[in-house]
């Protein structure tokens, strides 16, 4: 299968508040948010959060 890498750019903000959640669990951010997208439900919850997006923006 092999090994692929995700590079992201995110705000200070943003990453201040993984940080703190990964805190929160004894994590690093790399692993908090490996975790929350491995998670059973993230598929339903990043579809939803993509509906959002696309009505606010008025694309649907």
């Amino acid at each position: 299968m092999g090994t692929h890498v995700l590079s992201m750019r995110i705000d200070g903000e943003l990453l201040d508040r993984l940080r703190h959640h990964a805190a929160k669990r004894g994590m690093s951010v790399q692993d908090y948010v490996v975790r929350t997208l491995i998670r059973d439900d993230f598929d339903e919850r990043f579809k939803a959060a993509v509906d959002e997006t696309d009505r606010f923006y008025g694309l649907t």
